[in-house]
């Protein structure tokens, strides 16, 4: 077996594979409802954890763990015909995210760090507040999907999905961005901890 580091996705291929399951959702769900987009989603989301195996040799624990909620609650909402499973779906895994989070740094673990660490160095204190900081995030995500798909139509909530949940995201994460830079660590300091 090689030790050769697996090789990096381009910027491009790894938009791609992020964003490809969520944009054919959105596309069959417009096109023909919530239950070929659920199906067209599952599809997707498979054929992007594929794509991501063959072309770095690893798949990325995060992805791994949406693809497993996708396929099951997929499943359930197109076993069932209810599309309350994928609607729940979002709820559950932020939920279990911030969960994680939280859980972790009440047991002293900084999972965000098993996850970023590779990419960023930063000291320990930082790592526990980011933490906290995605827990809370999470767990906010989860309730605001409760509140979109109980109170809106279908269609609206997976407008909420595509166009919502990926933004704030985002721009929570551009604002922890000033956070990170000024707690981030050089290389030689980050190798003696």
């Amino acid at each position: 077996m090689s030790d050769a580091p697996a090789p990096k996705l381009g910027q491009w291929t790894k938009l791609l594979i992020e964003m490809g399951p969520l944009v054919a959702f959105f596309i069959a769900n417009w096109k023909a409802g919530i239950f070929w987009g659920t199906g067209i989603f599952m599809a997707a989301t498979a054929a992007a954890l594929t794509a991501s195996w063959v072309l770095t040799r690893k798949i990325a624990m995060v992805p791994l763990v949406s693809a497993v909620f996708v396929a099951l609650f997929g499943a359930l909402t197109l076993w069932l015909h209810s599309e309350l499973f994928i609607k729940v779906k979002v709820t559950l895994i932020n939920a279990l995210f911030g969960a994680v989070l939280l859980g972790g740094v009440a047991m002293g673990r900084s999972y965000i760090k098993l996850i970023m660490g590779e990419a960023v160095k930063l000291t320990e204190e930082a790592w526990r507040t980011l933490s906290i900081r995605w827990g809370v995030f999470f767990l906010a995500m989860a309730v605001l999907n409760e509140v979109v798909w109980r109170n809106f139509s279908t269609d609206a909530w997976v407008n909420f999905k595509v166009f919502g949940l990926l933004p704030i995201t985002l721009a929570f994460a551009f604002a922890n961005a000033p956070y990170m830079t000024k707690h981030m660590i050089e290389d030689d300091k980050a190798d003696a901890q």
